[in-house]
């Protein structure tokens, strides 16, 4: 069923480059990290000793202190069985999955020893849960009670349980990595014994059952179970694993896909991603080709129509609206786990199909958000990963992450940076995405060196002698590239194919010219992202506002953008700084700019006109630049006279500014012109700019002369109005205004001034207009000349006036201990820290409960909240209890 095989792990070498930063980092966690911690939770579950270790902390802890491994028979019931952690033992699949993906990458003998030490402790434990003859299978595995899952058959809430399947998945993938990429025939074993069980549970229940199971908020997540069973059966051969695959799907997500039914907005991202991966697995499997169409449908779905600048998705772990990008930014974007399955699905549907797309959104996504999300730090406790990457204003990058979902998945996903850079085919090599690497191929290697992403110049060396064909992923960005210093076009296809007797020695030469452009979001085309290459760059500033660039007169006429320059890898741009998303910093930071040129402007002349808006947004510049760029300069002079017409007629230029634009248009240097130019209004009959070409009496080109036309009727009466929104009143460096502000609506000209704000009503604007709302806003405006022409104008405009609401939560952890929870709430700017701090101790930053030794002598414990637009709560103070008396 698969066109391309990617190589494996072993036969790739991660050579120095922007991936092996994360990788090497990663890679330290996986050798110094305790197997006896990841372990903890399993031996303490089974009445085994832990050896003292503690868990690695917060999902994955010990569970309450007087919950017990129930089974299915004697669990207490909810509101009585006291639990915590009910999520444990996920981590513990993940790290497996690491070791064996860190061996299988290096083959360093100590990945591969605490590999089998790890196993062997997991087989520890489910031997002794199955003496106790308490569960269902001995085959049964699990760091709590066997009760969680039959609490899910009777459709038991999020909160009482939480996803155990989900926590099943993780595990038996661990098991299942260490005996594929390690050999481990004891993990063979274990997870076998795992899948008889699952199969056990779920194929004696009726489908209709397992639909209402599966359709539970979280409670019900079940992972990639499809997955792990359908590639159990393909090692096994044993029917009933495949059986148990198909009974982990949801009959209506899959059912809507095929139908061509969008059914995604309001559904968990990551609840349903990882059964899409177990699709592709369960074609190979079956050949039923409805999994493969199902999966390319809700693909389609959800990239690009879903996915932020760095590849991410969703907001607060759901999705939204199709094609729906700017409305959606928020908060809480785009789960790491979720990219990081996004990519599993990506890397199997190239190799299903050979189609280029989805080697172009790979590169995004593992490029921007996989390595970005990776801490540029070294720790021996914490993968140092993000759960979500934001892509609000003024975001800030939340690494640690220790224990929970997208800390899991980091584990894996930083020392498997080379899996998705080479593809195989008889007589086919394939590369996807230029990470420096070494791969070891048909007795010999292939050497990838590039600085890429830092340039686009890639060399391949051939260190053995083959036949047959080199196919290389062109970015859909790419112009002008050159292939062994020959120019080159670019096939359909979106990669570059050399039909050639390789030699060793021979070297192919690659050169990927890297443009600085303006993205747009697809619903919004004045909210853009900057990229470079394939680097999509954060704007480092500390408000937490949408910046505002006037870009007009930076850009080329591809619409790339001119006149940057760089200090190592940052780039200083439309008076900003900005850092690549991939750089692992910590900068408060901003994806999206705000695209707002105030007045008409060409790379290289400017008229001093206005971009005047119409009632729909539309300006001369949006229309100019809103299909990012131009072939060549005619198509752009056709460009510009349309847009001048339409402006012009839309009573958005008066007929002397139309004039000036089209002058300013024909003298710009945008497109670097051998000879300056100059522009004439000549007949109003052509709908076609004309360029004539003057030469001096030897025949040199001296000029070029643009005529333009413009009908008599373009333009006509007095100038318009320009109409402006002036907010006052005190605005924070935040950029957020922290009293309550008030704007007026002014003109240069005589008009009649409204505004409204947000979708309201409009209003007549005399004086200063209170703005008296918390929250996000849009200033509307416009004005109306004696001639009835209408201009518009809008402000974006935040407030916040009042501070997060906080409070204080302190549980007994027996006589001696408490344990402190601060929470804060703002649904406004929303929380950017809370602090504390004790007589003897600094303000530190709050992350999670923390545990006080009790004293003889009350103590006092401060703490305060500040939200993103710098609001602050006064001091807030909690008195903990003096150690209890001995009677």
């Amino acid at each position: 069923m698969t066109r391309a095989h990617p190589f494996a792990l072993r036969d790739v070498d991660l050579l120095d480059g922007v991936h092996s930063r994360a990788r090497d980092q990663m890679l330290h966690l996986a050798r110094v990290f305790p197997v006896d911690r990841v372990l903890a939770v399993f031996r303490a579950n089974a009445g085994l000793d832990t050896h003292g270790a503690l868990p690695p902390g917060t999902w994955e802890d010990f569970g309450h202190p007087d919950e017990r491994a129930w089974s299915e028979a004697d669990y207490p019931g909810p509101g009585v069985a006291p639990t915590a952690s009910l999520l444990r033992g996920h981590y513990a699949g993940h790290f497996l999955s690491m070791l064996s993906l860190a061996y299988a990458s290096t083959g360093e003998e100590v990945l591969l020893s605490k590999t089998n030490e790890m196993v062997a402790g997991l087989a520890e434990v489910r031997d002794a849960l199955a003496v106790t003859g308490r569960y269902s299978h001995p085959g049964f595995l699990a760091a709590y009670g066997e009760w969680q899952f039959s609490r899910l058959e009777d459709l038991a809430p999020y909160g009482e349980i939480w996803a155990p399947y989900y926590t099943c998945h993780k595990i038996m993938a661990g098991l299942l990595d260490a005996y594929e990429l390690t050999g481990s025939q004891q993990a063979l074993q274990i997870v076998t014994g795992m899948g008889h069980w699952v199969a056990g549970r779920v194929l004696r229940l009726e489908r209709a059952q397992l639909q209402r199971m599966w359709s539970l908020y979280i409670a019900g997540e079940f992972g990639g179970m499809n997955e792990t069973m359908a590639k159990l059966h393909r090692i096994t051969g044993e029917p009933s694993f495949l059986r148990t695959a198909e009974a982990f799907e949801v009959d209506s997500m899959l059912d809507a896909a095929v139908e061509g039914r969008d059914v995604l907005d309001g559904m968990h991202a990551n609840q349903h991603l990882p059964m899409l991966v177990g699709h592709l697995d369960q074609y190979d499997a079956t050949g039923d080709r409805r999994y493969l169409n199902a999966v390319v449908a809700l693909w389609d779905q959800i990239v690009p129509g879903r996915t932020f600048a760095h590849g991410g998705t969703g907001e607060g772990e759901l999705w939204g609206p199709a094609d729906t990008v700017a409305g959606f930014v928020k908060r809480r974007n785009a789960e790491t786990c979720a990219t990081y399955n996004l990519l599993k699905i990506a890397r199997s549907l190239f190799g299903h199909t050979l189609d280029g797309r989805y080697a172009d959104y790979a590169e995004r996504a593992s490029l921007n958000h996989i390595v970005g999300s990776r801490a540029d730090v070294t720790s021996d406790t914490s993968p140092e990963v993000l759960y979500m990457y934001p892509v609000d204003p003024g975001a800030v990058r939340e690494y640690d992450n220790v224990g929970t979902c997208c800390g899991g998945t980091g584990l894996e996903s930083h020392v498997k940076h080379q899996e998705s850079v080479w593809f195989h085919a008889p007589g086919q090599l394939y590369v996807t995405q230029y990470v420096p690497s070494r791969l070891r191929y048909a007795d010999g290697e292939v050497i990838l060196r590039t600085r890429y992403p830092r340039d686009g110049k890639v060399a391949l060396e051939f260190g053995l002698a083959s036949s047959g064909e080199l196919h290389l992923r062109i970015p859909p960005w790419a112009a002008d590239i050159h292939v062994d210093g020959v120019k080159t076009p670019v096939p359909d296809t979106g990669f570059v194919t050399l039909r050639r007797d390789f030699r060793p020695g021979d070297i192919v030469e690659l050169d990927l010219p890297m443009p600085l452009r303006l993205v747009p979001t697809l619903d919004d085309p004045t909210l853009v992202s900057l990229e470079l290459g394939p680097t999509v760059l954060l704007a480092r500033d500390d408000a937490t506002t949408t910046l505002r660039v006037a870009a007009a007169a930076h850009r080329r006429l591809d619409g790339s953008i001119a006149g940057h320059t760089t200090d190592g890898d940052l780039v200083s741009v439309l008076g900003r700084t900005f850092e690549p998303a991939w750089s692992g910093g910590d900068y408060r930071y901003h994806m999206y700019l705000r695209l707002a040129d105030p007045e008409i402007a060409f790379l290289g002349s400017a008229p001093g006109v206005p971009d005047r808006h119409d009632s729909d947004g539309w300006s001369f510049l949006t229309g100019l630049w809103a299909d990012g760029g131009y072939a060549d300069v005619a198509a752009f002079f056709t460009a510009v006279h349309r847009g001048v017409v339409r402006a012009a007629r839309s009573g958005l230029l008066s007929r002397d500014e139309a004039v000036a634009v089209l002058m300013a248009a024909a003298a710009s240097t945008l497109d670097g012109p051998a000879v300056p130019r100059r522009g004439v209004v000549g007949p109003d009959s052509a709908d076609v700019p004309r360029v004539t070409r003057l030469t001096s009496a030897d025949g040199q080109p001296v000029e070029d002369v643009v005529e333009w036309s413009l009908p008599a009727d373009v333009g006509v009466g007095d100038p318009l109005p320009v109409v402006r929104v002036e907010v006052t009143g005190d605005r924070a460096p935040s950029g957020w205004y922290t009293s309550e502000p008030g704007f007026a609506v002014t003109s240069v000209s005589p008009a009649t001034l409204e505004a409204a704000v947000d979708g309201g009503t409009w209003q007549p604007a005399t004086g200063v207009i209170a703005l008296d709302r918390e929250g996000r806003h849009v200033l509307r405006s416009r004005a109306t000349d004696s001639s009835g022409r209408i201009v518009h104008a809008t402000r974006e405009v935040a407030v916040d006036t009042r501070p997060p609401s906080v409070r204080a939560e302190i549980r007994p952890l027996g006589p001696n201990n408490v344990e402190v929870t601060l929470y804060a709430d703002d649904d406004v700017s929303g929380v950017d820290r809370v602090q504390w701090r004790t007589p003897e101790t600094f303000w530190g930053i709050y992350q999670e409960p923390f545990t006080r030794a009790l004293r003889d002598e009350p103590q006092i414990l401060e703490f305060i909240a500040t939200d993103r637009a710098g609001n602050a709560t006064p001091v807030q103070r909690v008195v903990l209890p003096p150690l209890p008396r001995e009677s």
